[in-house]
């Protein structure tokens, strides 16, 4: 009954613009933890979405929504678990259709046949960019900025 109650207090009060936004970027985390790759196409990244991993060794590149996410399957799918926490979000409206969001975060990936230790752990912040279309809010430029990694980094 409890879950119920939630349920519908959500569906009877409007969110924020902030909360949207906020909420959007929380599913790109999760759904990416979960390795829900459809999911995060649809309703998560705009068509093209500028992509920055260069602090973490990837590259900095546009990419179509479908590569962005078969980007983060092709890193993430022999990973028995992933697990982002994020937090800290700062929201900065630059206009009714488009919001910089600063947020910190800390990835743990576990895989429990590595030899040298089963998690490796990154430790960093993003910047992501949203712009708002007809469906709602999307990430379109996505930028991470790693402090440092932590544990068997390889994995192996």
């Amino acid at each position: 009954m409890k879950n119920r109650f939630i349920t519908l207090a959500l569906n009877n009060k409007q969110m924020t613009v902030r909360e949207e936004i906020i909420e959007l970027i929380n599913k790109l985390f999760i759904y990416t933890d979960e390795k829900k790759w459809e999911l995060l196409k649809n309703e998560i990244f705009a068509d093209e979405v500028f992509i920055n991993m260069e602090s973490a060794g990837g590259n900095a590149e546009d990419l179509a929504k479908e590569a962005v996410c078969e980007l983060f399957q092709s890193v993430l799918n022999n990973i028995d678990a992933v697990y982002h926490l994020v937090g800290n979000h700062i929201v900065t409206m630059v206009n009714e259709n488009y919001a910089k969001v600063f947020c910190y975060a800390t990835a743990s990936h576990y895989h429990s046949k590595a030899q040298n230790g089963s998690v490796r752990e990154f430790v960093g912040s993003y910047d992501i960019e949203v712009v708002k279309q007809t469906e709602g809010w999307k990430v379109n430029t996505f930028t991470y900025n790693l402090k440092y990694m932590n544990g068997n980094l390889d994995l192996a």
